[in-house]
């Protein structure tokens, strides 16, 4: 990690990098904002009192980055205006070193958190982009139980719905045998989603029953079970089918002319399934799937 110290009392920048330098980190100094303003670090020591400079600038420049404040008196220009520009803390001088040392753990901790979010929310929306589910997310009353041919098309719903609600999710599979001390120790304002409820005995599903009660989730179900809860059925014959699922022949070829099709001519297509061509347009017959010119 690169420490950019920007200050322009030369002996207090120095004792500040030396101190670093011991921790284990990079630094190097700066003593105006305009000679900063080329720099490459991972966080920032920002002098607020550098005579006639003005801070926004660098601030508006690396606000991505982990900027300190170093204030010797706090006041709108010190403080206030810079943290509204995008700076994310502030030290009083004089400090501790040890003091500034858990500001900068605990922002890149944070960084890094931040950066880990991104990953899995990117990743989970590519994985789920092309699921369509037919109801109105938005419209959703929660609590409530969704049955379901394919536990993805519940996915697609709870991380839909904790987007548009903004609400902190906790997943907690109930095929784990600590299901139960998670629901226990999940914070107070988090919105559950538990899935497979079909994997539970009628005493576990009842235990279970007890222990949601009050809080905000979605339960998401296989099999139809009567619960206290409002329950709704979600169901695709287009789905992308689970490893370790064996499927019927005409599922089998139900699902790969639904999603195939488009990808492949007739002739191809019929070769993949080992079909002639006439068997093909009997099957769409069958089935009702008729393509589009």
């Amino acid at each position: 990690m690169k420490i950019i110290i920007i200050e322009n009392e030369l002996y207090l920048a120095q004792s500040i990098s030396a101190k670093l330098l011991e921790g284990g980190y990079d630094t190097e100094i700066f003593s105006s904002i305009k000679e900063a303003m080329q720099s490459d670090g991972d966080v920032y020591l920002l002098s607020t009192t550098l005579p006639g400079q003005s801070c926004g600038p660098l601030i508006s420049r690396f606000k991505e980055k982990i900027i300190i404040l170093m204030v010797s008196y706090i006041n709108n220009d010190t403080v206030s205006i810079p943290l509204q520009q995008g700076a994310k803390d502030y030290i009083v001088k004089p400090f501790m070193i040890e003091e500034l040392q858990r500001k900068i753990e605990h922002y890149r901790k944070y960084q890094e958190l931040k950066q880990q979010n991104r990953f899995y929310a990117d990743y989970t929306q590519s994985l789920l982009k092309d699921i369509a589910v037919n109801i109105n997310v938005e419209k959703i009353n929660t609590p409530i139980v969704i049955l379901t041919n394919y536990p993805r098309l519940v996915d697609k719903v709870v991380f839909s719905y904790v987007d548009i609600h903004r609400k902190p999710l906790s997943f907690i599979p109930l095929a784990e045998k600590n299901w139960k001390a998670k629901i226990i120790s999940s914070p107070p304002d988090s919105f559950l989603y538990l899935s497979e409820l079909q994997l539970l005995k009628k005493l576990e599903r009842e235990q279970l029953f007890e222990l949601i009660a009050g809080h905000d989730f979605i339960l998401s179900t296989t099999s139809d079970f009567e619960t206290p809860f409002e329950m709704i059925e979600l169901r695709t014959e287009s789905k992308l089918y689970d490893q370790n699922e064996i499927l019927t022949i005409d599922d089998y070829v139900k699902f790969i002319v639904n999603n195939f099709q488009y990808k492949f001519p007739d002739t191809e297509l019929s070769k993949k399934l080992g079909i002639s061509r006439k068997s093909l347009w009997e099957k769409r017959k069958k089935y009702g799937i008729f393509k589009k010119k």
